[in-house]
């Protein structure tokens, strides 16, 4: 991701705010691109539903979806990103689903990742070990290493989560 402004502070009663443009904001810089940015360790995704430059380093920028001061008080001093031009996809990129089918290393046990389990709460990893099913949090904290070649995942757990 490309770093391109900068979230300064509230415009108006509506939601809008004044933002920073850095000399990486992009001159064709259209409204149906999202501009992202980070809260919780993940890129967001926020569509311009009005996006009104201010000289060369600044714009006045209503959300979709910010509709109050309250809500768009959370985005200020935020980093605003697009995606490198360049940056076609990462190669640490993919899709939880890619995983399933990949054989599961935990400790001793050995097994396969079943199915993936998609959930805002808590996502889960269903991973079949012995004939039994297991139900693993989906958490960087718990993977570690994926070989993609290989097709194989080893986890490290907590004792007693794959416990009977």
């Amino acid at each position: 991701m490309l770093t391109v402004g900068r979230i300064n502070k509230l415009f108006g009663v509506e939601g809008g705010v004044n933002i920073t443009l850095y000399p990486t904001f992009p001159d064709n810089f259209r409204t149906t691109e999202p501009l992202f940015v980070e809260i919780d360790k993940l890129a967001v995704p926020l569509f311009c539903a009005s996006f009104e430059r201010r000289g060369q380093t600044g714009a006045i920028v209503c959300f979709d979806d910010i509709d109050t001061p309250r809500r768009a008080e959370e985005l200020l001093g935020r980093e605003l990103m697009i995606p490198s031009p360049d940056q076609e996809q990462d190669d640490d990129e993919f899709y939880m689903e890619d995983l399933i089918g990949f054989s599961v290393e935990a400790g001793e046990a050995k097994g396969e990742l079943t199915d993936y389990i998609d959930s805002e709460a808590n996502p889960l990893f269903e991973v079949t070990i012995d004939g039994n099913e297991y139900l693993i949090p989906a958490v960087e904290e718990f993977i570690a290493h994926i070989d993609f070649e290989a097709r194989n995942i080893r986890f490290v757990l907590p004792e007693g989560l794959l416990d009977l």
